[in-house]
């Protein structure tokens, strides 16, 4: 019977046939290898807390950018055909409700009309709520983390900056912060957050 090469070498180094591979070491130390399927499952749980805890953070500057807006300063707009505050907001709802599509294999998009603005403010944490929800489940993630990321997550913190720039052009400004320092929880995706924070005059 022919044998596969490095097959030899395999058995050797003693790893058995389901990949485990178990030395004893001098001096009392013991090196054990864990098999790859548990390795690659702990990767994954690795990069789906890391997008648990992006969110979290979308949530915690997202908040923080939408919160005690003057009156009308959700029709706020530099120019003709800039979206506003409240559109962008909408939009940010949309990113979030295509997120959850894609999670679960059903992808689709929706551009929908901007709601009053406390209501898009409660749309948004729903969203964070839903999408975090799903993320801590045991329930399959119909796509790689990566690519969540890149696209609606990505899209999502870019537009909560700009509507922090229009917060300081339309005269309501809010904190500069050290986000470094934030207290930024996994699962913590409301409009209640840590008042503990590092914030500039």
């Amino acid at each position: 019977m022919a044998t596969l090469p490095g097959v030899e070498f395999y058995k050797s180094c003693g790893f058995s046939a389901q990949g485990n591979l178990d030395l004893d070491l001098t001096e009392g130390v013991k090196l054990e290898f864990v098999p790859m399927r548990k390795a690659m499952t702990e990767l994954a749980n690795n990069k789906r807390q890391l997008l648990r805890h992006t969110v979290a953070t979308l949530a915690y500057r997202g908040g923080k950018a939408v919160a005690n807006a003057a009156d009308g300063f959700n029709s706020f707009h530099i120019s003709d055909g800039s979206r506003t505050p409240e559109q962008i907001l909408a939009h940010i709802g949309d990113l979030l409700d295509w997120a959850i599509s894609i999670a679960k294999g059903k992808q689709t998009w929706h551009d929908s009309k901007p709601l009053p603005w406390n209501e898009e403010v409660a749309r948004f944490f729903a969203a964070l709520e839903a999408f975090d929800s799903y993320l801590a489940s045991d329930n399959a993630l119909n796509a790689p983390e990566e690519k969540l990321f890149q696209g609606p997550i990505a899209d999502a913190l870019t537009h909560v900056g700009q509507i922090a720039m229009l917060r300081r052009m339309a005269g309501t400004a809010i904190k500069g912060e050290n986000y470094f320092k934030a207290e930024i929880e996994v699962g913590r995706i409301g409009p209640e957050q840590s008042s503990r924070r590092t914030e500039f005059d």
